[in-house]
């Protein structure tokens, strides 16, 4: 199987199995003399970990993460970092009944028809396990960045589960980490916690998400206008996340309904340079960053694993119907938060580097002085 990296510059390749003995990452590219040890990548691999609330599955992971190689006395020394995460709570028999069945709603029957072959435990590389991996790049590009840019900010949150959405005009960044939805609206969050508990008690279902991911402090520059585009990165990172089924950057499907005059963000000049009066561009014009914040949305699809029995066929083309057993989040979009954060974090580590070897830096003046 190809395609498990991503990223030029600061490229990171993901490895392992929902329940083999490991995950985990190698990442090329990381800039020499970084502070990084395993506690400041373990804080944010904390966040997405399995079991942290009675929202999200309850399979029991301490997602502890080893450094294998690429640091000398807690400081990058520019060689490949190796990070592996061990599997300590798997349940591989929870799976058995579904060796020759095809889940509705997962990739159990794409994988077999590509490959001929599946770990049907959990999914192999296919479950939302590997994300775990992506967190742990995401600590290490969140460490180059704050020597790159100190004041850069990555922050994410969810805006909808299911038809539920926040009322903006109660947003409060606060807020977010003091929920276990991360939501931006305390009263939402209040009002989702009930209700995810109902549907995953009683109705046996679950429910879709929206998350926006905020990466404010960015500076101007970043990104190239043709096929090194910032947002076409920021999305391919995004999309290449389980179960996300859309992205959009700033205005996004709201454009298309948008005039011109109310599309374009107008551009003042401020005592230190450019200012917009609005945001629809969500910080990246022709592909490059603006300065203002980058916006990214991304809509996470209902976990496909519940135990109401969906209709299916096996290998040999039979009809059978299938109750998922085993551990899962009756929300995904929650965990997807972390995740989302950690890629965004890494694209733009790759786009600083990328920048930082074509124009050193170099930038168009604007203005006196």
């Amino acid at each position: 199987m190809s395609f498990n990296s991503y990223g030029q510059m600061f490229r990171v390749t993901t490895w392992g199995e929902s329940h083999g003995p490991a995950l985990g990452c190698v990442i090329d590219g990381c800039p020499p003399g970084v502070p990084l040890n395993a506690p400041a990548i373990q804080h944010w691999l904390d966040r997405r970990r399995p079991g942290a609330s009675k929202h999200t599955t309850q399979r029991k992971e301490p997602d502890a993460v080893e450094i294998l190689s690429g640091t000398f006395e807690d400081v990058t020394t520019g060689t490949p970092i190796s990070l592996m995460i061990r599997n300590m709570d798997q349940r591989s028999k929870d799976y058995g009944e579904i060796a020759e069945t095809f889940r509705p709603g997962h990739a159990d029957i794409t994988y077999w028809q590509k490959y001929g072959v599946r770990d049907y435990r959990g999914g192999g590389r296919s479950s939302a396990r590997e994300t775990a991996a992506r967190v742990a790049a995401g600590g290490v590009a969140r460490a180059a960045l704050a020597e790159l840019a100190p004041g850069l900010t990555i922050t994410g949150y969810l805006v909808r589960m299911g038809e539920k959405v926040i009322d903006r005009a109660r947003f409060d960044w606060a807020a977010i980490e003091a929920n276990d939805f991360w939501c931006p609206d305390p009263v939402a969050a209040e009002e989702w916690a009930g209700y995810l508990d109902w549907l995953r008690k009683d109705d046996h279902n679950s429910v879709g998400a929206v998350i926006e991911v905020v990466a404010r402090g960015v500076p101007p520059g970043l990104g190239a206008p043709v096929y090194g585009k910032l947002d076409t990165d920021l999305a391919a990172a995004a999309m290449s996340i389980n179960a996300v089924k859309g992205v959009e950057i700033g205005e996004g499907m709201a454009a298309a309904a948008l005039t011109g005059r109310a599309n374009a963000d107008e551009i003042f000049m401020g005592p230190d340079g450019p200012e917009y009066n609005s945001n629809h561009s969500g910080g990246i014009l022709g592909g490059i960053s603006t300065g203002q914040d980058i916006v990214l949305r991304f809509a996470v699809k209902p976990t496909s694993s519940i135990l109401s029995p969906r209709k299916s066929i096996r290998k040999d083309g039979s009809p059978t119907e299938v109750i998922t057993k085993g551990r899962h989040d009756p929300c995904v979009g929650i965990r997807a938060v972390p995740v989302g954060e950690a890629m965004v974090a890494a694209v733009l580590l790759d786009h600083f580097l990328r920048d930082r070897g074509q124009t050193g830096g170099v930038r168009g003046k604007i203005g006196a002085g």
